[in-house]
């Protein structure tokens, strides 16, 4: 848990992916994550967290569902969103928090 207090604790937006391995909508939005990575470059960090390798912290964040996308900044949660989100939709909730 430090570990993500640190993660989140960033002055940049961090868009979190919960995800699992054998989520078929997951597989759908990888691509999409990375080319917004790729097109919000060094303004935004993306992280992937496997909910599987980690059950007390999704436990904790409450993730009942995945794909669960969450942006945090200064770990404070402004946006949270389950199921896959297009490209433009992610960028616009990131833009909001830069």
């Amino acid at each position: 848990m430090a570990d993500f207090r640190e993660i989140v604790a960033s002055q940049k937006p961090v868009l979190i992916d919960f995800f699992a391995e054998w989520c078929g909508p997951c597989k759908t939005l990888a691509p999409i994550l990375t080319q917004v990575a790729k097109e919000m470059g060094g303004q935004v960090k993306v992280i992937k967290i496997d909910i599987d390798k980690n059950p007390i912290l999704a436990q904790k964040l409450n993730v009942r569902s995945v794909p669960t996308l969450a942006i945090y900044k200064e770990e404070i949660l402004l946006w949270r969103q389950s199921g896959v989100v297009p490209k433009s939709q992610l960028i616009k909730a990131l833009r909001a928090f830069i």
